[in-house]
């Protein structure tokens, strides 16, 4: 069976409402036709790489060859998990969790999307919790920084409800004209501060290994 040979299939989070897990074929291209419908008005842009520029049909490939290229260079040096989010059955975004050298340096970084249809319902935070559960409790992580643009208040607004503090600012160029993008940081001692939402995991002492974990303890799943 598949999961035999990659457990990463098998590892689920919920919250309340919602399931983060990785989709199959058929709910990849369902993600991918979310994304295809709109992420954002097309007067501001998001994201460092404005993949969602392009047309809809180019914006929907790029989310299925994105998620296939992330599991195809996966070690545990480096990956990036990007889960698909489910409300009520149906995929909505993606939530991610990175990292580098994570045995080392026990820092993880969260990226996410959501489509536009359902912004505004509070699942940003919901889905990031999420994952942030998975990097403190399940994989003992230290830090996890983040990192919005000055006018993505929705995100800087997720960030600071979850306790992430200012790190810094970056400037970058995005569609030719200049960026401030806002770095943000969580400790372990502030997020064991922040109040949250009841997240389970299953299916994660198998994948242990795959993140550069492996050696601690399997966490509690509550």
């Amino acid at each position: 069976m598949l999961i035999d040979h990659w457990p990463l299939v098998g590892l689920r989070l919920t919250t309340p409402r919602l399931e983060l897990r990785l989709p199959s074929e058929q709910e990849l291209a369902e993600l991918a036709e979310v994304a295809a419908a709109g992420i954002h008005d097309a007067g501001r842009m998001p994201f460092l790489t404005p993949w969602t520029d392009a047309p809809p049909a180019e914006v929907a490939r790029a989310v299925v060859q994105y998620h296939w290229l992330r599991r195809g260079t996966w070690s545990p040096r480096e990956w990036m998990l990007n889960l698909a989010v489910f409300d009520d059955g149906r995929p909505v975004g993606v939530q991610s969790l990175q990292a580098t050298e994570f045995a080392v340096t026990r820092e993880v970084h969260t990226g996410s999307w959501l489509g536009a249809r359902y912004q505004g319902r509070g699942i940003g935070r919901e889905m990031r919790a999420a994952v942030l559960h998975l990097a403190f409790a399940g994989l003992g992580a230290e830090e996890a920084t983040s990192a919005a643009f000055s006018d993505n208040a929705a995100s800087l607004a997720v960030s600071a409800r979850l306790g992430y503090r200012p790190d810094g600012v970056t400037r970058d160029a995005v569609r030719g004209r200049p960026v401030v993008s806002h770095r943000l940081r969580l400790t372990r001692a502030d997020w064991e501060l922040t109040e949250r939402p009841r997240i389970e995991m299953a299916g994660l002492a198998a994948c242990l290994t795959q993140f550069g974990a492996a050696g601690g303890q399997a966490p509690p799943t509550g």
